[in-house]
C-alpha cells in the first residue's frame, strides 16, 4: 500500500525545518518568556494580532505554536483569520472544513475537524469556509463556545487573528484569551499605528503579554553564535 504523501509545508516554520537557527531559538525564547510571564496565573490560551498584515502575526504564532509542540505541550492553532486566512497555506493543508465549520454544525463540536501536522503534539484548525459577516461569527456565543470547548482539549489554545487596525476581529476575541502578542514589523510598523493598536487592545481589557519584532537586526555576535553550528 502506497504510503499517504505528506504536506509540504513553509520554509518559513523555520522551528521545525531549521531548529538550530537564530530564528527557531528567538521562537523558543518566545515560548519560555510566555511560561514564566504569570506564574500565578499560568497563561494557556494566547491571541496573535498585528497592526498590518506584512508584520508576520500568522508566522510568529505558527512558530511559536511548533516550538510548544516540540516542548512536549499539546497544542491547538486556530486561524480566526476569517478574511484573508494563511495558516493552511503555511502548513499545506486544506481548507474545506476548520472554525466556520465547527462555530456553524453543532454536530462538529463532537469531532472538530483538526487537521495533524508535522509535529505529534499539534493540531491545527484551519480558518473553513470564508463568512461574509467574519466580525459578527466571532463576537457570537456559539463561538465562545467553541473557544470553551478547545481549551479543555490541550495545554495551549492559541488563535491567529487578523490585524487589529484594519477591523474589529482581534478586539472581540481578546477578552475571551489569557495574554495577547501584538506582533511588529522593524523598520515597517509605524510607530503611532503600533501605540494605537496598543490602544485598542487595552480599551476591550486585554491582557498584553508582550510586543513580538520581526526582522529586527541580529547582533553579529548572536548571529555567528548560532550561525556555526557544532559538527
Amino acid at each position: 500500500m502506497a504510503s499517504k504523501p505528506q504536506p509540504t509545508t513553509s520554509n518559513l516554520l523555520v522551528a521545525h525545518h531549521d531548529p538550530r537557527s537564530a530564528a527557531a531559538e528567538a521562537y523558543r525564547a518566545l515560548r519560555t518568556n510566555i511560561q514564566f510571564a504569570s506564574p500565578d496565573h499560568p497563561i494557556r490560551t494566547i491571541l496573535a494580532t498585528s497592526t498590518s498584515a506584512e508584520d508576520g502575526k500568522s508566522t510568529t504564532i505558527a512558530n511559536l505554536a511548533i516550538t510548544l509542540a516540540q516542548a512536549g505541550q499539546r497544542t491547538i492553532l486556530v486561524d480566526c483569520d476569517l478574511r484573508r486566512p494563511s495558516l493552511h497555506k503555511l502548513f499545506g493543508v486544506s481548507n474545506e472544513h476548520g472554525l466556520t465549520s465547527l462555530i456553524l454544525d453543532a454536530d462538529a463540536a463532537a469531532t472538530p475537524p483538526f487537521q495533524p501536522t508535522m509535529e505529534p503534539n499539534l493540531v491545527l484548525l484551519t480558518s473553513g469556509p470564508l463568512p461574509p459577516n467574519a466580525a459578527e461569527l466571532l463576537g457570537s456565543q456559539r463561538m465562545q463556545a467553541a473557544i470553551t470547548a478547545l481549551k479543555g482539549q490541550a495545554d495551549f489554545l492559541l488563535l491567529d487573528t487578523p490585524p487589529i487596525i484594519a477591523v474589529t476581529d482581534a478586539a472581540v476575541l481578546a477578552p475571551q484569551v489569557d495574554g495577547v502578542l501584538l506582533v511588529i514589523n522593524a523598520g515597517h510598523t509605524r510607530r503611532d499605528l503600533a501605540r494605537r493598536a496598543k490602544a485598542l487592545l487595552e480599551k476591550v481589557g486585554a491582557n498584553i503579554i508582550g510586543v513580538v519584532m520581526n526582522n529586527a537586526p541580529l547582533e553579529r555576535d548572536y548571529y555567528k553564535y548560532y550561525g556555526q553550528g557544532e559538527g
